[in-house]
């Protein structure tokens, strides 16, 4: 008997004839099955949703377009992904591909795509379908939990990297667009490199010349979907129009195996590097375990990639908090450090081409107890903020202008508090659907509004920390925060915005209304 946990998106049919056809099948066989219907969100449900996960030996997660787009769906199988690695493989995820044609989208493209897929296209299928995950339960077998990697000629731990972006001009001064609406597209992850719809902000400057003078560090800092990776992603393209190597490094994308210990983390971070820079040796080949995993990367960097690039390398860190949690995660960000003080020292030092672009939320200082050990109180520093009324009003323009006037723009910035990610999906609505402001708001904190989605994946987020959820309800109470961690904590995940303890208040108006009558 296996406890297997369903999820879809609950608005989609076609969705739910195949869960309830699974479910069907799988409970007449014995096992349990657990299936989130979106019932009315509360903190109850939420807490349930993610013990099922927990506890499930199986996730089956039902992949349509409309669902993929769900950040709500997304976060159970990110969960599901995380628990597996920590818990010997458990939950093991089968996904079910519903109508579905082209790649699977970030960040579930990344966690999904070593998985074999099952596939649905219509009604035809449902069998097929029900034996598939029939034959894939009964080849579970235990994973066992990860142990150190043995270093070994010609070993690799990461999927070659993949293919090169073709060149595309990136124009941080770009003037003159066109004047009427622009031809929509989907809203959700990075913005593409080619938007029109990306909106440029004075941190872009600053990146720019941060990135011009070759900097040793530059931190990117902001809360989850404020664009961080959109920036990065341009600013590293600019670099590469300058002749630089360039290398981006996504965290998200680790797995168990390669955070095990931190050697293995090394030498995983080093055949990404090798493969995006298109060395011709493996680190394995050159990796010596009688020097110790810090030597042997260090010499690495400065003998097989720094020592062979006649050009600067900008290299891209994206997602780092991943790291925070990790044992060895001191080690790393003290090694980095380094490289910056060396290059203080030397000037003419192989460490003098090297420039780090390090992405991140979480407040470093709450996890790494000797900042003279750290990167993240050097180099450059750069903050992403929400976008101000005239930003709001830009994007407004790009849209086609489905906020009418000034009085529309106040509103609407009211509401979203120039959140990046709603403002461009709430203009996104309103300009596909011809939907009013008026109708947006009126449901905006509702479970089936516009924001329904976004604002249950909040909730989920916090019935993993029943602490951290009680000073938010300080907060909505108007008591402040009664220490800087949790401060700290509930700024970097962008519930909350303000300069201290006491000078805070819930990030926008939509998470003030939805959160005061759900917690």
């Amino acid at each position: 008997m296996k406890r297997v946990v369903i999820v879809s998106k609950s608005s989609e049919v076609s969705d739910q004839i195949v869960a309830q056809a699974i479910e069907q099948r799988l409970q007449s066989q014995g096992h349990v099955v657990f299936r989130d219907l979106d019932a009315e969100s509360n903190m109850l449900w939420a807490k349930s949703v993610m013990d099922q996960i927990h506890q499930a030996d199986l996730l089956v997660p039902l992949l349509s377009k409309a669902a993929a787009s769900s950040e709500h769906l997304a976060y159970q199988i990110e969960t599901a992904h995380d628990t597996a690695q920590k818990h010997s493989g458990k939950p093991a995820i089968i996904p079910c591909l519903i109508q579905w044609v082209g790649p699977i989208p970030e960040p579930l493209g990344g966690l999904l795509a070593p998985i074999h897929h099952l596939l649905w296209e219509d009604e035809q299928d449902t069998e097929k379908l029900l034996e598939d995950i029939e034959t894939r339960i009964r080849s579970l077998e235990d994973i066992g939990s990860a142990t150190p990697t043995r270093i070994q000629p010609g070993l690799r731990l990461m999927p070659k990297a993949a293919p090169k972006p073709k060149p595309m001009r990136i124009d941080f001064e770009k003037q003159g667009l066109p004047k009427g609406p622009l031809p929509l597209e989907p809203i959700g992850g990075a913005v593409p490199l080619h938007s029109e719809f990306y909106i440029q902000r004075q941190v872009d400057r600053d990146f720019k010349d941060a990135l011009t003078r070759y900097d040793s560090i530059v931190l990117v800092k902001g809360p989850r979907q404020i664009g961080k990776t959109s920036l990065l992603a341009r600013g590293l393209q600019m670099s590469r129009e300058r002749g630089a190597k360039v290398a981006l490094t996504d965290f998200q994308k680790f797995n168990a195996c390669h955070l095990a210990d931190v050697n293995s983390f090394y030498l995983s971070l080093a055949e990404s590097l090798a493969d995006q820079l298109d060395l011709d040796v493996l680190p394995a080949d050159v990796w010596d375990e009688r020097r110790g995993p810090n030597v042997n990367f260090e010499r690495f960097i400065r003998k097989e990639v720094l020592d062979h690039m006649h050009a600067p390398l900008v290299w891209g860190l994206d997602e780092v908090d991943r790291l925070f949690s990790c044992p060895f995660g001191s080690e790393v960000f003290g090694l980095f450090r380094s490289w910056h003080n060396e290059r203080a020292l030397d000037p003419e030092s192989p460490w003098a081409g090297l420039t780090l672009c390090i992405a991140y939320a979480t407040e470093a200082h709450l996890f790494i107890s000797d900042m003279n050990q750290s990167p993240f109180n050097v180099g450059t520093r750069l903050r992403l903020d929400d976008f101000d009324a005239s930003q709001i009003e830009e994007l407004n323009r790009r849209y086609g202008t489905p906020l009418k006037d000034s009085t529309d723009i106040a509103h609407f910035h009211q509401l979203l508090a120039g959140h990046p990610y709603l403002v461009r999906r709430g203009l996104h609505e309103m300009a596909s659907r011809k939907t009013t402001l008026q109708e947006m708001t009126v449901k905006a904190d509702k479970d089936d509004g516009l924001f329904g989605d976004h604002l249950r994946r909040i909730l989920v987020v916090l019935a993993k920390d029943p602490q951290l959820t009680d000073v938010l309800k300080g907060v909505l109470a108007g008591k402040g925060c009664p220490d800087p961690e949790s401060f700290y904590r509930l700024r970097s995940a962008g519930l909350i915005e303000g300069t201290s303890e006491q000078a805070c208040r819930p990030r926008c108006e939509l998470y003030r209304r939805f959160l005061q009558r759900h917690l």
